[in-house]
Order: structure tokens, then C-alpha cells, then sequence
């Protein structure tokens, strides 16, 4: 079984940890790598550039200690300056030679800029790209494949997209079961055809 190596995009929102979350239970198999990858802006203060590599790498390790809580996963952390717009992703992850890219999907997403400039991002990429979503209204756990047009454009995205969210079931009753008596068998008292017989010549000498 080859290893794969899945990249998941590090940010501080809900739904990047939820997309790692989500590759952890669904994607990930035994010998797979999960690179945890991170971009800060770039700066040219080399104070700031030490700030934001080191609250990258922080980040990037309250990443890591929820992949902790799988047995056998290996990770590695790859933290780095670039623009927003995706252009470094990308580079990183022809880099790294990824499978999979997992991204989870927000107004501001690196996607949504990436798919500007390239007809094709997985091709782009040459790899398979998981965009994870929380809905706003609540529905069932769905997988399917959307396409996203921006006006003025004819630019499309094609991607993966995995809608999260808590599922909702319906309160039910559980149906009424009449009850059975059923009889204790140890409670049952044998008598012999001797006793019976005693018994009942006993109660004819009283009479």
C-alpha cells in the first residue's frame, strides 16, 4: 500500500479544525503522513516575521495534539511565509507531493482567490482538493461535487465538498411491550403420586 500524503491547511477558524477532524475519521489510513501546513503573510520587519512564524507554529501544534488522539498517526508541520491567494499553497504542495488537499471552506478561503487565476485547481495542484463546510441550516452530512462561478469571469472551481453538521434524529417512543408473567420455575412445587395419595387418605380419616 503506497503512503499518501494528505495536506491540511492551518488556520484560525472553527472549520479548519474541523477539517482536520474530518480527514482524521475519514480519510486518513494506516501509514498515510498528514502534513499540517501553515502561511503567514509576508513582512519585511524581521521582528513580525519571528512573531508570526512562532504563533504559526503554535498554531500549527493545537493542530497536532488533536491528531495525538489517533493511535499510529504521523504528522509534520511545515510552517512559511507567502501570499493569501494560494499561490504558496499550491507551491508547497507540488512540493510536498501531496495526494489530497484539505481546506475547510470560509468567506475568506484562499479557494475562492485560487480558482481566479486557474481554470483547474486540482490539476493546477495534482492533487485531489477537499473543501470542508459548516452549513447554516442544519441538514444531513452530504458529499458532492460543486461548481462555483464568480461573475464577470470564466473562471470555475471544481472541488469536493463535504457539508458538516450535527445530525438530528427524532425523538422516538419506544413501543409498549405487554408484559409476560412467566413463572418462576424454581418456585414450582412437585409432588410425588404417594404424597398425593397420603393427603388425600388424611382427609378422609378426619372426616
Amino acid at each position: 500500500m503506497d503512503v499518501r500524503k494528505i495536506v491540511v491547511v492551518v488556520e484560525d477558524v472553527g472549520i479548519a479544525r474541523t477539517a482536520l477532524q474530518w480527514t482524521l475519521h475519514n480519510l486518513l489510513r494506516y501509514g498515510d503522513i498528514i502534513s499540517l501546513l501553515h502561511i503567514f503573510s509576508i513582512t519585511r520587519s524581521n521582528k513580525k516575521l519571528r512573531l508570526l512564524r512562532l504563533k504559526g507554529f503554535q498554531l500549527a501544534l493545537s493542530f497536532q495534539e488533536i491528531c495525538n488522539n489517533f493511535i499510529n498517526t504521523k504528522t509534520e508541520i511545515v510552517v512559511t511565509q507567502g501570499d493569501q491567494d494560494g499561490g504558496k499553497i499550491g507551491a508547497m504542495v507540488r512540493q510536498i507531493g501531496a495526494t489530497t488537499l484539505v481546506a475547510g471552506l470560509h468567506d475568506h478561503s484562499f479557494l475562492y482567490r485560487l480558482a481566479m487565476n486557474y481554470n483547474n485547481i486540482a490539476s493546477n495542484l495534482n492533487c485531489k482538493v477537499v473543501a470542508i463546510k459548516q452549513p447554516t441550516p442544519p441538514m444531513a452530512t452530504s458529499t458532492r461535487t460543486r461548481t462555483i462561478s464568480f461573475q464577470d469571469s470564466s473562471t470555475n472551481m471544481d472541488f469536493s465538498q463535504i457539508e458538516i453538521d450535527a445530525l438530528s434524529f427524532p425523538e422516538l417512543i419506544p413501543p409498549k411491550i405487554p408484559y409476560k408473567v412467566c413463572p418462576d420455575p424454581h418456585s414450582i412445587i412437585w409432588r410425588s403420586g404417594r404424597s398425593r395419595r397420603s393427603m388425600v387418605k388424611k382427609k378422609l380419616n378426619s372426616e
